[in-house]
């Protein structure tokens, strides 16, 4: 009798245990604060292999056919805002690269015109889509391995190009008012640069917004960039941008996270990490995870309408243009209320 007590209390004792581990994952979450947490992160997290050698979609894999038509059923009004802001024309402190659009000779019948990029869409001021492979490598290997050998000797990205994405991406999205966090925002309602998004927040908003992130879905981050930007005026890259902390990453791994996106480039900067360390997001959800990224959205009207209607998740569509070997692309996503 005295036996079988014990092993009761053992048990009892486990359980509890397993369930105080259950009740605070955040505490459970390593910390990324140097190179050598960031080299753990790249082991631990890592998705290679998980969809098979030759995959090429990496987390998007986990958006499946159920989980588009649940996010179909969120356009509830019907009401459509574009997350791309207007594509950049004009020269500035944050943008060297711009789009040269050339009208063509105007007639009675009509005209035409020519859009070139004077470098460069990907950066800090271009809308865009990152693809999952080759744009961001770590010690010259991208997602699931691939060589930057093979890169030059295909003259392009030969797998995990934006091609891979030519039939869109349908899902659900949760938008993340970051400025609605505690001791966050300016009084202008934005968040200066350097202000970091840690894991802890990311729930803090999941309570906030009443939201729970789930496989699949794609995590959006408004810091106010525009609006910011609209106000004061462009500034350099050195100055930084708010986003998120490279510890996400763990957060993004335990839920499933398929796409991230942001209106600056995702990273914050200054990282908080050692210079050595550059990026550390985008190789965290890139290279080892898999995870696509969405830089330099624009928020400002859906994150009006989420306020309006105090519902912060909604039908995301997504498609890149259809460029085979292509580390990216601009684009325009949609949001549907």
């Amino acid at each position: 009798m005295r036996i079988l007590v014990i092993g009761w209390i053992g048990i009892v004792l486990i359980v509890g245990a397993s369930f105080a581990y259950a009740q605070s994952p955040s505490n459970a979450r390593p910390t990324i604060a140097n190179e050598a947490d960031f080299r753990r992160a790249l082991k631990e997290l890592s998705n290679w292999g998980r969809w098979g050698d030759d995959d090429e979609l990496g987390a998007a894999n986990l958006i499946t056919p159920a989980k588009r038509k649940q996010a179909l059923a969120l356009a509830k009004e019907g009401l459509t805002i574009s997350l791309a802001h207007d594509v950049v024309q004009e020269k500035a402190a944050d943008a060297p690269n711009i789009l040269e659009r050339v009208l063509g000779d105007v007639r009675p019948t009509g005209t035409t015109d020519r859009y070139q990029y004077t470098g460069t869409y990907h950066g800090v001021i271009h809308s865009h889509l990152d693809a999952v492979d080759c744009h961001i490598m770590f010690e010259g290997k991208g997602y699931n391995g691939r060589p930057m050998e093979d890169i030059v000797a295909a003259g392009g990205c030969p797998k995990g190009n934006i091609n891979a994405l030519k039939d869109g991406v349908v899902t659900r999205a949760i938008l993340f008012d970051g400025t609605r966090l505690p001791g966050k925002a300016t009084p202008q309602g934005w968040l200066d640069p350097g202000t970091a998004i840690h894991s802890e927040d990311l729930e803090a908003l999941e309570k906030l917004e009443r939201v729970k992130v789930s496989a699949g879905d794609v995590i959006l981050l408004y810091t106010g960039r525009w609006k910011r930007r609209a106000a004061l005026g462009p500034w350099p890259n050195t100055t930084g941008f708010a986003g998120y902390h490279a510890d996400i990453a763990y957060f993004l791994k335990e839920r499933g996270v398929s796409f991230i996106g942001c209106d600056g480039p995702n990273d914050v900067s200054p990282t908080g990490l050692p210079p050595t360390v550059t990026n550390p997001l985008h190789r965290l959800a890139l290279v080892a995870m898999g995870v696509s990224i969405f830089d330099n959205l624009d928020f400002e009207r859906a994150v009006e309408q989420a306020r309006r209607l105090n519902r912060y998740e909604f039908l995301f569509m997504a498609a890149p243009l259809r460029i085979d070997k292509g580390t990216g692309s601009p684009l325009n996503p949609l949001a549907i209320f």
